[in-house]
């Protein structure tokens, strides 16, 4: 059993959905990131998304793409990215890590390499933007060979045919963008968000994670009551960026994001209850 399958079926058993933070790595600095990066499962992370930083994010909004651009001034590269996450695995073995970005760094890197060497060092699942289910093979072919997790997208404008080709040979969890659009510029409607996945769970046992759209405890709570996980990105990067922009340390910057995602973990595990 995978580390994210064997985390969904704790908390399945639990009745709690999933708290998932995504950070972009190396964002603002790479020091700075890891210290964030190694508070998020103290915190009540249940998985942790870790972003690839890239120049042209096309589905982010500004928040994110602003700590992509922090992260690859301050030198960030695919290969840093893995050994943070190497660092990371030398004092966390149980908390699942996926990998999220787009495919011009992997094929940079070489896709067979980077397959091989994301898996030693300790990912347990890759999600790429901008590979459809119909050209994902070149990466899930060799991710699969390492036992990575291809982690497919859904969105508001996917209809039931299309649903079950993105099902197909999805792995891990199924990510339901809750807006049509970019990252942390629009918020989502509950109502429309459960009765999307009320169609997508007739046709998966995958859990279902809801991402895009989700800044506050209170939203997080909502959206925990139905789905499998939440995901929320925007918001932390931003409180990152607010905190470069005040001059506060490495130290209190980690503990801002700290205290922000444990007040996101309470709403969602207490969702439930």
């Amino acid at each position: 059993m995978s580390r994210i399958e064997k985390r969904f079926a704790d908390l399945r058993r639990e009745n709690r959905a999933a708290f998932i933070p995504f950070i972009t790595a190396g964002d603002p600095d790479v020091e700075t990131s890891f210290a964030i990066l190694e508070k998020l499962a103290p915190a009540g992370a249940d998985l942790i998304e870790i972003g690839i930083p890239f120049s042209d994010p096309m589905a982010d909004g500004p928040a994110i793409q602003a700590s992509s651009q922090r992260a690859i001034a301050g030198g960030m590269t695919l290969a840093k990215v893995l050994e943070l996450v190497r660092r990371f695995r030398r004092q966390d073995s149980t908390t699942p890590l996926v990998l999220m970005g787009y495919y011009n760094p992997i094929h940079a890197y070489g896709t067979a390499r980077f397959a091989r060497d994301a898996a030693q060092s300790g990912v347990d699942g890759l999600i790429t933007v901008d590979l459809p289910p119909e050209e994902d093979a070149v990466l899930r072919t060799p991710a699969g060979a390492q036992q990575l997790d291809i982690v497919r997208l859904a969105t508001p404008t996917t209809d039931e045919r299309r649903l079950k080709t993105i099902l197909s040979a999805a792995d891990g969890f199924l990510y339901y963008v809750s807006v049509a659009g970019i990252t942390g510029t629009k918020t989502f409607s509950t109502r429309d968000v459960r009765k999307a996945l009320t169609i997508v769970k007739r046709h998966t046992t995958l859990p279902c994670a809801v991402g895009f759209g989700i800044t506050t405890p209170e939203q997080a709570s909502e959206i925990a009551c139905f789905a499998d996980g939440a995901v929320v990105g925007s918001a932390i990067v931003s409180r990152i960026a607010s905190g470069m922009q005040s001059r506060m340390r490495r130290a209190a910057i980690a503990k801002d994001v700290s205290d922000f995602c444990s007040s996101l973990a309470s709403a969602v595990h207490s969702a439930r209850t």
